[in-house]
């Protein structure tokens, strides 16, 4: 018989149900006495122990040094430089490029100059730090300060754009226009060399991709960039290798944050070169004052992987101070973009042609058709 709202009893609504039942005491769970049962579970509970690879690629190898190639040759256009350039990217991804026009003497100076870029205190970096809306400037210092001074280092990203040279010199008034301009002149001389190589290149690729010339003429919204890197100083061998390892990791993560064509390695002084891909890596003993080339992720795309996208990174040591390098992101070359831009005029104006044409034939069309039905 089912109770109306109104029947119930006044304290019917403070009825709690009674607690369930103890268990006796007397009484055990035959599963808890099973031993067979509670060692497979502690066993199945108990976290494994991972044994991780001991080092971050197992494919390194060292390789020969990769062979000196005379840029004058080379553009020049003789063929024993070019095939030892193509030989060379096709083993490791990179070429030494010696005789390139550019003075050592003017490459150090931009080097000490850009020095004192990271001499400045931490609460001015701060103020010009990289972001998503801001591609350039400081990246966080890698490293605690308490440790060893060996294991921090810095980065920098340079390219030519007015808002970082405002910023810069707001907090760099004495120094910074002056490392501007060694900064453009170097770049200007780096863009001239990449163009004629990256011409020999294309020259000489037996496959394109179909997105070839889309991804050439792609431009980045800073354009070609520079990033300087302060290498610490590393003084025994296990602080090196954690900031070897450090520094590989950031490669693998932040390697694509400027799609690029070519990359110029300006890092005289290094002990060792190394070249990571998703092969493996490779090191090598870099020449005194050679301009290492590597590939990147657009001559792959439009190579259609014939020229392979790898990272290079210098590595210093031993030194009694703190090191500069360069890095510098080449992308397309400016007159790419004016050919094309003048090929699209050139359709866009045979198109206009095409219509006017078509407008006209209509006319005379219907004048005649007009002329015959009347007479």
């Amino acid at each position: 018989m089912a109770m109306s709202p109104e029947s119930m009893p006044e304290n019917f609504m403070d009825f709690r149900a009674p607690p369930p039942s103890p268990i006796a005491s007397g009484r055990r769970s035959s599963v808890t006495n099973d031993e067979v049962l509670t060692e497979f579970l502690e066993h199945s509970l108990r976290v494994p122990d991972l044994i991780l690879p001991d080092r971050i690629f197992p494919r390194h190898k060292t390789v020969e040094t990769p062979p000196r190639i005379d840029f004058q040759s080379l553009n020049s256009g003789e063929s024993g430089s070019v095939l030892k350039m193509l030989d060379s990217i096709a083993r490791t991804g990179c070429f030494q490029l010696v005789n390139f026009g550019i003075p050592g003497e003017f490459i150090r100076s931009v080097s000490v100059t850009a020095a004192g870029i990271f001499q400045l205190p931490p609460e001015k970096k701060e103020a010009v730090s990289r972001s998503l809306e801001r591609p350039y400037g400081f990246e966080e210092v890698h490293g605690d300060h308490q440790e060893a001074e060996s294991e921090v280092s810095e980065d920098f990203v340079w390219c030519k754009d007015e808002s970082l040279k405002v910023d810069m010199e707001g907090i760099w008034p004495t120094g910074y226009s002056n490392f501007s301009q060694k900064m453009e002149t170097l770049s200007s001389d780096i863009e001239h060399v990449a163009r004629n190589i990256l011409q020999i290149l294309h020259e000489n690729c037996s496959r394109k991709s179909m997105y070839g010339n889309d991804t050439m003429q792609r431009q980045d919204p800073i354009g070609s960039v520079c990033c300087l890197y302060k290498h610490g100083r590393n003084f025994q061998a296990d602080q090196r290798s954690r900031s070897l390892g450090y520094d590989v990791m950031r490669m693998l993560i932040r390697g694509t944050d400027y799609s690029h064509a070519l990359c110029f390695h300006l890092c005289d002084g290094s002990s060792e070169f190394h070249v990571y891909s998703k092969k493996g890596w490779v090191s090598f003993c870099p020449d005194k004052d050679a301009l290492i080339v590597t590939v990147g992720d657009r001559t792959q795309v439009w190579s259609d992987g014939q020229y392979k996208y790898v990272f290079g990174w210098p590595v210093f040591e031993g030194e009694d101070e703190d090191s500069i390098s360069m890095a510098f992101l080449y992308s397309l070359p400016s007159s790419s973009s004016s050919s094309s831009s003048k090929t699209s005029k050139e359709k866009t104006f045979a198109l206009g042609q095409q219509a006017i044409l078509a407008i006209i034939l209509t006319l005379v069309c219907h004048f005649f058709f007009y002329f015959y039905k009347e007479f």
